[in-house]
């Protein structure tokens, strides 16, 4: 997609070697990474060769090309009103040195998190948020190590709104989604939507937060699912631990791409040429 990540023609500074410091934030060569304390710190055209830790709020990221292996490319810790935009975040390759988690929320708490329009690559898990807007990114190409799970977008739970639009997340591997809704024991899960996205592979392109306990205002709309990786769009299926008894839980207008509405697929009712080798959909 080449309306997500830095700009074509962007000239960035590289961190450290052009630059390692700015209003508030510096770069650290003991610990080898970029810390943004500031409140109101803006990183702007920037090549950062490490991790980037944002412990300030207000704080913009955008246009930046961050490579790096290890834990995390970028990370927020206690935040609110952080935006994190138009960036390229990655890890170093496939394999090795695939990052762990590109964009995390460490401690899932932090509020008013934007991350929108980023090109994100070669991860163990894409984005790591538990609320806010993820919004028109490509997630994709994710890296494996032995022994990975992989989720484009993961959220661990939890009642913090999140809105999930207008992103393409594939996920080429067998394991485990493009999007995750964790179901936590002892943990209610609600205000999660789901929508405007093209999603693909994983065992199931979403798991829907209705496994263990209480999901409720989950809504999955107007998605498009590719079999871009498998027929049935995750390797087992469209969808899993949807809960259609939750109140305000909601399924509606989801397509696959070029097929009938995935409202029609019921059991004994599959796209054409296919097989009925999946746990049925919602």
């Amino acid at each position: 997609m080449t309306n997500t990540g830095v700009p074509a023609g962007a000239t960035l500074k590289a961190v450290p070697g052009q630059v390692s410091s700015g209003p508030g934030w510096t770069y650290n060569s003991t610990t080898h990474q970029v810390n943004v304390t500031g409140n109101g710190a803006v990183l702007s055209d920037l090549d950062i060769a490490c991790a980037v830790s944002i412990t300030a709020s207000d704080v913009t990221i955008t246009d930046d090309k961050i490579v790096t292996g290890g834990t995390y490319g970028i990370t927020t810790q206690h935040t609110a009103d952080v935006t994190i935009e138009n960036s390229t975040v990655s890890g170093l390759n496939k394999t090795s040195g695939r990052v762990d988690y590109a964009i995390d929320d460490l401690y899932s708490d932090s509020t008013g998190l934007v991350i929108r329009d980023n090109n994100v690559s070669d991860w163990r898990i894409g984005v790591n948020v538990a609320g806010g807007q993820v919004t028109g990114n490509y997630i994709h190409d994710p890296g494996y190590i032995s022994g990975d799970h992989t989720d484009g977008l993961y959220d661990n739970g939890g009642t913090m709104p999140l809105t999930i639009t207008g992103n393409t997340i594939l996920d080429s591997l067998s394991e485990v989604d493009a999007i995750f809704l964790a179901s936590q024991p002892g943990q209610a899960i609600s205000g999660k939507t789901i929508t405007g996205n093209l999603l693909a592979g994983g065992d199931y392109a979403i798991y829907a937060g209705g496994n263990a306990d209480t999901s409720s205002n989950i809504v999955i709309r107007d998605n498009r699912f590719s079999q871009l990786y498998y027929p049935m769009s995750g390797q087992f299926g469209a969808v899993a631990d949807f809960d259609q008894s939750g109140k305000g839980n909601t399924w509606s207008g989801n397509i696959w791409t070029g097929r009938a509405q995935l409202d029609d697929i019921r059991p004994g009712k599959i796209p054409a040429g296919q097989k009925a080798n999946t746990v049925p959909l919602p």
